[in-house]
């Protein structure tokens, strides 16, 4: 297990305590926040200045696909010794969590948008037990703050900062997970997105974040190396390559993509799934489709 850094009054996460900015145990990458938190009250642990992390971030609504790739991207960045840091939420939080501590190898800390005394989600009881054993919670509001709407976007500049990079995995258009990505923009930190869902599709049409469908990916991005997903790419040949050329073209949806290919229906859902998976083009709102960019 990598080095913790944990105040001297804590118990394994049982006993919140409280951490003062100028404090020793106080995370030196949240002094690069214009405002950055006064005090963290912990349970459990906080991220040492010395480790590699990322934040993962995403849709609390996420679909199974999503939570998976979640879980198993986080898992691999454990398993190389890289903390994951979330927000605890269901969904894709809730997903890299449980993957990094599948792993056994390096800790995972959640930063609560309430008092770290307080069990929210109240499902997630038991998860957050097992990460203040070997991790952390962390918060900056003081115990006993009950969870408000106001206080998750602002909790989402600690994760950004917390984080070496971020990933957005799965998200939506208006997204929290977009505020955190914008968040470590601010910062001149890497944003990493998954292709594959309509707000990281975004993100990447707009230059603003590198796709990944790894953790050799997020590693090689870690390390300043543009992943691998992202260089130019041949277009596919088959079924794929004419869906492809269809929607460049200005159709959107599989019965308009069966017309326009010659292609019946099933084969263009098969290619359509195929061209999603492999970061050709991801499905949007209105059971539409569009090419996400040069293969990624």
């Amino acid at each position: 297990m990598l080095p913790v850094r944990r105040p001297k009054a804590e118990e394994l996460g049982q006993k919140p305590a409280r951490i003062a900015r100028g404090e020793a145990g106080y995370p030196s990458r949240l002094l690069a926040l214009p405002d950055a938190p006064a005090s963290l009250w912990v349970r459990g642990g906080v991220p040492a200045d010395d480790v590699r992390a990322v934040s993962v971030v995403g849709a609390r609504a996420a679909s199974g696909a999503g939570c998976a790739r979640a879980r198993g991207i986080a898992r691999a960045l454990a398993e190389k010794g890289i903390v994951i840091i979330s927000g605890g939420a269901f969904g894709i939080d809730a997903a890299a969590h449980e993957g990094a501590l599948a792993a056994a190898v390096a800790p995972t800390f959640a930063v609560f948008g309430c008092g770290v005394d307080v069990t929210y989600p109240d499902r997630h009881r038991t998860l957050f037990a097992r990460i203040a054993a070997t991790g952390g919670l962390l918060s900056e509001y003081a115990l006993g703050t009950p969870p408000r709407a106001g206080q998750f976007p602002a909790r989402n500049r600690i994760i950004a900062a917390l984080g070496d990079a971020t990933i957005v995995v799965e998200a939506a258009h208006r997204s929290g997970a977009l505020i955190t990505a914008a968040l470590a923009r601010s910062l001149g930190k890497p944003v990493l997105a998954v292709p594959g869902s309509s707000g990281t599709a975004s993100l990447l049409q707009r230059g603003q974040a590198w796709p990944v469908t790894s953790a050799d990916d997020v590693e090689g991005a870690l390390a300043g190396r543009q992943p691998a997903s992202c260089s130019e790419a041949e277009p596919p040949a088959g079924a794929v390559g004419l869906l492809l050329a269809a929607l460049r073209e200005g159709a959107s949806s599989p019965a308009v993509l069966s017309r326009r290919t010659g292609l019946p229906l099933p084969a263009v859902m098969a290619a359509l799934v195929e061209g999603e998976l492999d970061g050709w083009l991801c499905r949007i709102p209105g059971n539409q489709y569009e090419v996400i960019r040069r293969g990624c």
